[in-house]
């Protein structure tokens, strides 16, 4: 993802303990970033089952588990903006304690307005202690070090999705739906253990004098062009990734495919590649530039989509593994270029993509969700397509000022 704290002096990162070696540095901010973040797509898995749970149709189903995105997108400007004066890791600890709360409540929810609202509470506690965990990265990592510290960060991120499915689909074929929420509460609390024993107490980091004042800055960052479509990929780019992985699963139930609870959990190894990918997304902006190394994320996902309306389950996974190449890739791209182009106040333009990339993933389950009840899959695959054409027609916009090329993200 991104960086959302302001600039400032850089320290190396510190732990309990004193890590003994980059390696286990680097395992521990992935497993981090994983059981921050492993609620919020894992329900995705076992959409069907909630469906017919609550007997209600794909898209009401679809916008109640997504709804998640709204206090994401809540969470991030608000962190945004307080980020100079919270502790970060009384913060981080706070949200994933928190967190535990409605996931476990998830268990009894009497119906699909209850799950609704806290699946809201989930976004909100997860989307806290995710920026606070980037901010202290931004803040205690050496220049040296942060590379390799939000690799790991990212790449914890990316498998969330993968295993969190996964292990979901099992335990509801396995214990029943109860049981799923009452182990991901077990994740999150297993989170703030590890937080608690990882990460060291520092002061909050003080925006320096000579930044403007947060609505301000936000403003000044509506103002520039660059920004503003930067935004708006984020918001295309969720729009994208939630409308496949959310309806693509209701294809997959249903023939000539027809796969199980449990085969349906095994599919998401469609974003083992992901994994892999994203880690070179950095490299490949520093080697061709930020809009070619979008271009050709968006241009792989699009590739993928023809491939989802077959029949075949081969091609229908391959679609997906290049969907999700694609959007994880263009999304490391755009959160890197946010940093870069933001001139001051960091903190507050990723909180402000951070929320338009949860609020296009709201927009894309409720959209898309229409369509697909209504006019079937193929439409759906067409409403993903058109938003990755608009986000590359916004990519030719992406040109840094130079007072912003020339420092530091």
């Amino acid at each position: 993802m991104t960086d959302i704290s302001a600039p400032t002096k850089s320290k190396a990162v510190e732990m309990h303990g004193h890590s003994p070696g980059v390696v286990l540095r680097s395992l521990v901010i992935g497993l981090t970033a994983f059981l921050t973040v492993v609620d919020l797509f894992a329900t995705q898995a076992i959409l069907p089952s909630l469906a017919r749970h609550y007997n209600v149709t794909p898209a009401a189903m679809g916008f109640a588990v997504n709804a998640s995105t709204i206090g994401m997108a809540v969470a991030g400007l608000v962190i945004g903006f307080l980020s100079p004066h919270i502790d970060r890791r009384l913060g981080i600890l706070v949200s994933l304690i928190l967190l535990a709360i409605p996931t476990t409540l998830l268990a009894i929810a009497p119906d699909l307005t209850a799950f609704t609202v806290l699946r809201i509470a989930q976004g909100l506690c997860m989307a806290s202690a995710f920026a606070l965990t980037l901010a202290y990265l931004g803040e205690q990592c050496s220049s040296m070090d942060a590379g390799g510290a939000f690799a790991a960060y990212i790449t914890g991120n990316v498998a969330s999705n993968l295993i969190g499915r996964l292990v979901s689909a099992a335990v509801v074929d396995t214990l029943g739906l109860a049981s799923n929420f009452h182990f991901f509460a077990l994740l999150n609390l297993a989170g703030a253990v590890l937080v608690y024993f990882t990460i060291h107490r520092v002061e909050p980091m003080r925006a320096t004098s000579t930044e403007r004042p947060p609505f301000a800055a936000m403003v000044e960052h509506w103002r520039n062009p660059a920004l503003r479509s930067a935004f708006a990929i984020g918001f295309c780019i969720l729009f994208a990734f939630i409308g496949t992985f959310t309806f693509v699963n209701f294809v997959l139930v249903r023939p000539p495919l027809s796969l199980g609870p449990m085969d349906l959990g095994l599919v998401y190894f469609v974003f083992a590649p992901s994994v892999v990918t994203t880690l070179f997304a950095g490299k490949a902006v520093a080697r061709v530039g930020t809009r070619p190394a979008i271009w050709g994320a968006l241009a792989v996902a699009a590739l993928g989509l023809p491939l989802m309306l077959s029949a075949h389950l081969l091609e229908v996974l391959t679609g997906m593994v290049l969907v999700g190449v694609g959007t994880f890739f263009a999304q490391a791209c755009a959160t890197g270029f946010v940093g870069q182009a933001a001139s001051d106040n960091r903190g507050i333009a990723s909180g402000t993509y951070l929320a338009g990339y949860f609020l296009g993933g709201l927009v894309g389950s409720a959209v898309l969700g229409q369509l697909f009840d209504r006019f079937g899959w193929t439409a759906c695959i067409a409403g993903i397509g058109a938003s990755l054409a608009i986000a590359a027609l916004l990519t030719s916009r992406l040109t840094l000022d130079p007072r912003s090329a020339a420092s530091p993200a």
